[in-house]
């Protein structure tokens, strides 16, 4: 037997090797490419996994690894599949698309009722150079003080059951917004007075997801609210319009293609990496919004933790 003989078949086999870890690949890049055509039927599986869309990533290296440990030439190249589908929906977050400019920095953080130290996450917020301020999960107890730290910041602003817009700039035609929520006000509307006319402003938080071992990813409150702000969008007449909040999910998800539809996120158009916000501790999501209409982001940013459990966002917009 020649050495030709010899190598022939053990070339051969590293192509037949790893064909379970190349259908995982392919499987993979399928789910990440073709996310949306996931069913929602059961459980809203199709919302999970666009919720944690772009942890899927996670599975190229482990499946890489099983590849090179198999020396399988089909597994290595099944692999590529989900790079090239990762890629295509994330690689652009990854570059810096921040430029200089705007006009009005804008910032929103969901203060956590459990924040032990609302004096403090305050005073942070109030350092934090945002124009307008919008806070969500405010409690009676931390609503006072608040009210008074950032007073000497924010001159205007205006509380309407657990949500509340700070500002420099006067605000007026301030009222409550149904999002679904019978036992408490979790959204407002009201109007900056800007030195280039008016600026519509929301202020939202939806309603939770849980995540149950029998039902699967429940959102159905999240998901009555995400319809009534959009009737209320849909029907907004000002033409430059900003929506600061805590929507309970991520601009991947299904759920939000009408919302996208009429307003832009402004960490896809200006920000730099993924901008995770939820768990402050090990950010996973981003759950705390900023979208614009009739606006031109030209950087978007999370700011620093504070006492809650959510990581405050904050966005330069320009006219």
């Amino acid at each position: 037997m020649t050495v030709e003989d010899r190598v022939r078949p053990q070339a051969a086999g590293t192509w037949r090797r790893g064909r379970l870890l190349a259908a995982a690949a392919l499987l993979l890049g399928l789910v990440m490419a073709a996310h949306s055509a996931v069913p929602n039927a059961i459980g809203n599986v199709g919302s999970l996994v666009e919720t944690f869309l772009p942890w899927l990533g996670l599975g190229v290296p482990l499946l890489l690894a099983g590849a090179l440990l198999r020396r399988s030439a089909t597994a290595a190249v099944a692999v590529l599949v989900p790079v090239v589908a990762w890629a295509s929906l994330f690689g652009g977050l990854l570059v810096d698309k921040s430029r200089p400019g705007g006009d009005l920095t804008v910032a929103s953080h969901n203060v956590g009722a459990a924040d032990t130290d609302p004096a403090g996450t305050a005073r942070d917020l109030a350092a934090s150079g945002a124009d307008v301020l919008a806070l969500q999960e405010l409690t009676p107890q931390a609503r006072g003080t608040y009210e008074r730290i950032l007073a000497d910041a924010y001159p205007h602003h205006v509380v309407i059951g657990t949500v509340g817009l700070w500002s420099r700039l006067p605000l007026s035609d301030a009222r409550p917004v149904d999002v679904a929520l019978d036992h408490s006000t979790r959204a407002l509307r009201t109007t900056v007075d800007t030195d280039r006319g008016p600026l519509a402003v929301y202020v939202a938080h939806l309603g939770s997801v849980r995540l149950f071992p029998r039902n699967g990813f429940w959102t159905e409150s999240r998901d009555a609210g995400v319809q009534g702000l959009d009737a209320v969008l849909a029907a907004e007449p000002a033409e430059r319009v900003v929506l600061l909040g805590d929507l309970n999910g991520t601009m991947d998800d299904r759920a939000f293609d009408s919302l996208t539809a009429r307003l832009q996120p402004v960490q896809a158009a200006a920000g730099a990496g993924f901008g995770f916000t939820w768990p402050a501790s090990f950010p996973v999501v981003r759950s705390d919004q900023i979208l614009v209409r009739g606006l031109t982001p030209s950087s978007a940013w999370v700011l620093p933790p504070t006492g809650s459990d959510h990581r405050p966002v904050a966005a330069r917009v320009g006219w």
